[in-house]
């Protein structure tokens, strides 16, 4: 499989809060942090399936975000049930869509939105090539 190409970036206030947050809420995987000598976050990458997430502390060129992140998960209601016992604020309740995946999105304590589901862009464009093809 190859990696993906696209990385999301955000910047946080309390980048070493937010880490903790990512990890205990979402089941991110602490991937890689670099602080500088003033103790902030300079660098910081965090794994979430085969995905990752760059974040930084913010500095005078580089404010805090506000975003909003989608990502894949197997199980919608235990991904929310985790997120939901950790503290996370829970702005769209499980629902099904239209498009056949289970979602939910939380805010993180900085508030950006995390969008967990089980709908795979790259599965529907891969099906969607097959038919093309045939």
């Amino acid at each position: 499989m190859e990696h993906p190409t696209v990385f999301p970036i955000l910047s946080y206030d309390d980048a070493q809060a937010a880490i903790d947050f990512l990890v205990s809420a979402f089941g991110a995987e602490r991937h890689a942090a670099y602080a500088g000598e003033d103790g902030t976050i300079q660098h910081a990458e965090v794994r979430l399936g085969n995905g990752m997430v760059m974040l930084g502390s913010s500095r005078a060129d580089s404010p805090a975000t506000r975003g909003s992140i989608y990502v894949v998960v197997e199980d919608s209601d235990e991904h929310c049930a985790r997120a939901r016992a950790a503290g996370a604020d829970i702005v769209m309740e499980l629902r099904d869509t239209e498009y056949g995946s289970r979602d939910y999105g939380a805010r993180d304590p900085e508030g950006n939105t995390w969008y967990f589901g089980t709908y795979q862009p790259f599965a529907v464009s891969t099906h969607q090539e097959a038919a093309k093809a045939s």
